[in-house]
């Protein structure tokens, strides 16, 4: 009687099947322990033990992943891991390989934070030689805020107020919860990508530490760093001081400082001209004096110097004219100059034709600016956006053009 047939496979074989089905079984999954038995290697990979009452398995964080964490894992910390079980066949053994942690417990959120501020410290990222100023007379202010909170509402007001001719551009986003972080830092990134923007301000009204995170978020404030705009960090009130405003160019305790830092009011400007004009006169005024005060003693210095002096008299009086005649052209011509850059961006303001009596549709819940009717549909709900106040409508009926 033959034997029954036997199919032997190798140890390495053995090995790669378990691996394939511990990675297709067990692929990103949250696992909760603690740390103990932490090592970095010499490439910049941390292993450690990751274990409870009961149980304990190996786990490997990579340097990749490592660096993309806020959080630093540290032995007897409590961790919430997610990662995906991995046969390392070398030694036969499973192990957990950990892209994300989270700690868990009592301050466990304030450590995160940190140790991300202390990470971004090392960086440079808060060095205070690489702030820029803001520009004296910006073109156009991007604005980066929830479109329905009081943030861009007191922003509309100081500048309406102060400079109401100024163009600005909303970037609008949500400034809590989930996702606001991204959006945020996308905002900063689309308004870098736009020409004519000289100055942004991110930010939001007063809330609660947990309402104000996204500002903490590394994402938020990478994008502030590597804005090649200035940036204004507008988040809450005084009491509050997020990573963002640490890294931006300026901090303003609340969105209306912020605007009230962009611009100047029209009288500082013509205050300005005033000073130039007057300190102009005077230079000039000086400048004559000393040489009336010349002239005066080379006459006295000549024996029978009249037709000299009559000659040096006459061109001195030249020269007068001349000279107040430049400094009246100058005046002039920069007056005209500023009223021409007043009455251009006077054109550009958004404010300025609402008040034509055109109006600004969109349409909910989004807020999408719309520009054709086929965009919309009956039963559709609008926000209307006039030069005073604004209208929430639906839509019963719609013609086509």
């Amino acid at each position: 009687m033959q034997p029954p047939f036997r199919k032997v496979i190798t140890v390495s074989q053995l090995t790669r099947q378990i691996k394939a089905m511990m990675e297709s079984n067990f692929y990103y999954l949250w696992v909760e322990g603690e740390v103990s038995n932490l090592k970095t290697s010499v490439l910049g990979h941390s292993y450690f033990t990751l274990k409870d009452k009961g149980a304990q398995i190996r786990a490997v964080i990579f340097k990749g992943q490592m660096r993309k964490m806020r959080f630093k894992p540290e032995s007897g910390s409590h961790l919430v891991c997610r990662g995906m079980v991995s046969v390392y066949a070398e030694r036969g053994e499973y192990q957990l390989i950990i892209d994300r942690v989270e700690p868990i417990g009592v301050g466990a959120r304030q450590l995160a934070l940190e140790q991300l501020k202390e990470t971004l410290r090392k960086e440079g990222i808060f060095d205070i030689s690489r702030k820029r100023p803001l520009p004296s007379l910006p073109r156009r202010v991007g604005v980066i805020t929830s479109p329905k909170g009081a943030a861009i509402r007191d922003i509309l007001k100081v500048l309406e107020r102060r400079f109401s001719n100024i163009s600005l551009l909303l970037y609008p986003v949500r400034v809590q919860g989930a996702e606001a972080a991204i959006e945020i830092s996308e905002g900063i990134e689309e308004l870098n990508r736009l020409e004519g923007v000289d100055v942004i301000i991110a930010g939001r009204g007063g809330g609660s530490t947990e309402d104000l995170w996204a500002f903490n978020e590394e994402a938020v404030v990478r994008a502030i760093y590597n804005s090649r705009v200035p940036v204004i960090s507008a988040v809450g009130h005084e009491t509050d001081y997020t990573l963002s405003d640490m890294t931006a160019d300026l901090s303003a305790p609340t969105p209306s400082v912020a605007a009230e830092l962009v611009v100047k009011s029209k009288a500082e400007f013509v205050t300005h001209l005033s000073d130039l004009e007057e300190r102009l006169r005077s230079l000039l005024l000086g400048i004559l004096r000393e040489k009336a005060i010349w002239l005066h003693k080379v006459e006295k210095g000549l024996i029978d110097p009249r037709a000299r002096v009559r000659d040096l008299k006459r061109r001195l009086s030249w020269i007068f004219d001349r000279l107040s005649l430049a400094v009246s052209h100058t005046i002039s011509s920069a007056r005209l100059e500023v009223k021409g850059v007043a009455q251009r961006l006077d054109g550009l303001s958004p404010l300025n034709v609402l008040g034509r009596g055109y109006s600004i549709t969109r349409k909910m819940p989004a807020f999408t600016v719309v520009m054709d009717s086929g965009e919309v549909a009956v039963g559709d709900d609008l926000n209307i956006l006039l030069a005073r106040g604004e209208l929430f409508c639906k839509v019963y009926e719609k013609a086509k053009v």
